[in-house]
């Protein structure tokens, strides 16, 4: 009897990296991290002027946090607790887009927060490399937790059957990410563990 599939997301789904990398930005680089927007483009200027970090060194800057600074990324609150929880009724990966290169430190990091889980890694949308988990996994039954809308629109192109949950644990962003829920593309976004695992639980034993 094939199991339940989890397919989640890491990054403010299970770990902070906002708010880690705002406070790296501003100790390490002089560099202000102010969300106004759904435009991460345009949250990052030089401390004390109004000048827009460019984007080569926007994406330079977050190489370098994941190449050297994961161990800053605290879970978030209940998502360990949580993604276990799941684990015992299904099986748990976490798709996650960071280069190749960085699975084995991705896998390491959720370990030393107590979450032992497959993970695989991501550029682009995310609908394609779920479809491959799926033909893999033969689930009878399938999940995906993601904080970015996109993400879910991607997925219910490629495999409208998945349930999709969106949530955003990390409240500096939250109120600034546009609802995949609202544009049809999740089935619902709760952005709190502690009634997220609810609703999945009912998902994945139904």
């Amino acid at each position: 009897m094939k199991k339940p599939l989890v397919i989640s997301d890491c990054d403010e789904v299970l770990l902070h990296m906002v708010a880690p990398y705002k406070d790296w930005l501003a100790e390490q680089h002089g560099i202000d991290f102010v969300m106004e927007n759904s435009d991460f483009g345009k949250a990052m200027r030089y401390a004390g002027t109004t000048d827009l970090v460019p984007p080569a060194e926007i994406w330079r800057l977050l190489g370098l946090f994941f190449d050297t600074e994961m161990h800053r990324q605290p879970a978030i609150p209940g998502a360990v607790e949580g993604i276990n929880a799941l684990a015992q009724h299904a099986d748990v990966v976490i798709l996650t887009n960071l280069n190749d290169d960085r699975r084995d430190a991705r896998a390491r990091q959720l370990m030393d927060v107590g979450i032992n889980a497959r993970v695989f890694t991501n550029q682009g949308p995310k609908g394609p490399a779920l479809k491959a988990i799926l033909e893999e996994y033969q689930p009878s039954r399938a999940v995906f937790i993601d904080d970015l809308p996109q993400h879910h629109g991607s997925v219910m192109e490629t495999t409208p059957h998945v349930s999709r949950l969106h949530l955003c644990g990390e409240p500096m962003i939250a109120r600034h990410i546009d609802c995949a829920h609202v544009k049809g593309h999740a089935h619902a976004r709760i952005d709190e563990w502690a009634h997220a695992l609810p609703w999945l639980m009912d998902r994945i034993k139904a």
